[in-house]
């Protein structure tokens, strides 16, 4: 892909432009794959999204790889511990969000609707495709992502404000943001028309 024609916000940096050209606006279903992101874009909050995608491994291996039934069930001990690992970042209520959000998100397992299903809801079950020419146009919140935002606190998650949702929104592929002169968005609009996206069955 021509460097040039890349949305400019992933510069030349080899992990930004991999995440960019291979994950960022690519629609994801898997409930546990949206509630790690939704927990990694929360981490940014007051920094830059590359300095957490520099350290997702390490939050990967120290957060038991997202697995919110374990993270539901870590104690003091268990966060005083996190609170010393200097591979991620080191903000205790960063650290007790991660643990809340994942008691949050096991609550859904008591609805008929999975958590995807839920998220999803709110663009109606299909991607936004967005269609701009520059960065300074891409919004940095909509209507769409207040509402997400506003429904998640509800249900007791946090560090989920509108530009951090509608941030988790475009990288997860709710909207495809990719600038209309970018490859990438031409792969993001096939992958549109091809999945199959979550859809409760209630009437």
């Amino acid at each position: 892909m021509d460097n040039n024609q890349r949305c400019g916000w992933c510069g030349t940096d080899p992990l930004y432009v991999d995440y960019h050209d291979h994950v960022w606006g690519r629609p994801v279903s898997s409930d546990q794959e949206l509630f790690a992101k939704l927990c990694l874009d929360g981490q940014q909050a007051g920094l830059s999204w590359i300095t957490i995608l520099r350290k997702q491994k390490n939050y990967e291996e120290a957060f038991d790889d997202f697995d919110p039934e374990k993270i539901a069930r870590y104690d003091q001990a268990r966060i005083d511990s996190l609170l010393q690992n200097a591979g991620i970042v080191r903000n205790r209520l960063k650290v007790e969000s991660i643990i809340r959000n994942a008691r949050s998100f096991l609550a859904f397992g008591d609805e008929e609707r999975s958590f995807s299903e839920f998220l999803w809801s709110f663009v109606d079950y299909r991607p936004i495709q967005g269609a701009w020419e520059t960065l300074q146009d891409v919004p940095v919140t909509t209507p769409e992502a207040e509402a997400l935002s506003r429904a998640l606190k509800k249900r007791g998650f946090n560090f989920v404000g509108p530009t951090i949702v509608y941030a988790f929104m475009q990288a997860v592929g709710m909207v495809n943001d990719h600038l209309l002169n970018c490859p990438a968005r031409e792969s993001c609009l096939e992958l549109a028309v091809e999945r199959d996206f979550p859809r409760s069955q209630e009437p």
